[in-house]
């Protein structure tokens, strides 16, 4: 095995723990609060054409106030596949359809229905921190590789330069995990 820059051994671990950070951000961005958000139905996929297509794909989505996501389908003979695909999805959104456009009221969430998304938060969060310490992982075994190479010095500088790294991406999780869990809970 080549020779690797300890630097660039560090910057990958990095990248890795970053995209994992980002991976359980995107995810926690699904879960739905009681406001509405395009988000909530963009990645739904609806049968357009013959084809599965994103509804974010298919439609302009907007939302025109807390409680309302507005979804205009640029080709009007996509509303019912769009409807179908929300009502199929199972997010607790009921569509409505009106003249070219389909209405879907965000429902408030009940106590135990937002105890229930802390508990899928607590899980997306356990995932990222997976990810981030898979990523450790990774680093530290392309390093041992090396060690025919290195000092042990340099070796032992590089291994807590990556759990520091590994630190920090845990806690942003974390930090991340705790504003979640409020919004989820805040009525």
């Amino acid at each position: 095995m080549p020779t690797m820059d300890l630097q660039d051994i560090t910057k990958e671990a990095h990248a890795q723990m970053e995209k994992a950070i980002q991976r359980t951000q995107h995810e926690f961005n699904t879960l739905h609060t009681g406001k509405a958000a395009p988000n909530m139905v963009e990645n739904l996929t609806a049968d357009a054409y013959g084809s599965p297509m994103k509804v974010k794909d298919l439609a302009a989505i907007t939302t025109p106030d807390a409680q309302t996501i507005l979804i205009n389908p640029w080709d009007k003979g996509m509303i019912q596949p769009i409807e179908k695909a929300v009502l199929t999805a199972n997010i607790g959104l009921s569509p409505v359809i009106q003249g070219g456009s389909i209405f879907c009221k965000v429902p408030e969430l009940s106590r135990e229905r937002r105890e229930e998304l802390v508990k899928v938060a607590s899980s997306l969060s356990e995932d990222g921190r997976i990810g981030v310490r898979a990523a450790r992982q990774d680093a530290l075994n392309i390093l041992k590789a090396q060690k025919g190479n290195l000092s042990e010095d340099d070796i032992k500088r590089t291994e807590k330069e990556i759990q520091k790294e590994t630190d920090n991406a845990i806690a942003k999780i974390a930090e991340i995990l705790k504003k979640k869990e409020q919004e989820l809970m805040q009525i």
